[in-house]
């Protein structure tokens, strides 16, 4: 049986504007393209590193 991945789902709420370029580069990587966009990304260590380097900008919710 194929091993079921688990998903973050990960909203962005505040602005790039003024932060800084790898935390922009962050939420490019995790395909955030805008204020209240959200994705869906499988909960990966890089995917983790990706999102609690800008977390000051996103919501984060563990999904099943």
């Amino acid at each position: 049986m194929a091993k079921k991945n688990k998903m973050i789902t990960v909203t962005q709420t505040k602005s790039t504007i003024g932060a800084l370029a790898n935390h922009k580069a962050c939420l490019k990587g995790l395909g955030i393209r805008r204020m209240n966009h959200t994705v869906e990304v499988i909960d990966t260590p890089e995917n983790r590193g990706m999102i609690n380097k800008a977390i000051h900008l996103l919501t984060v919710v563990e999904t099943k």
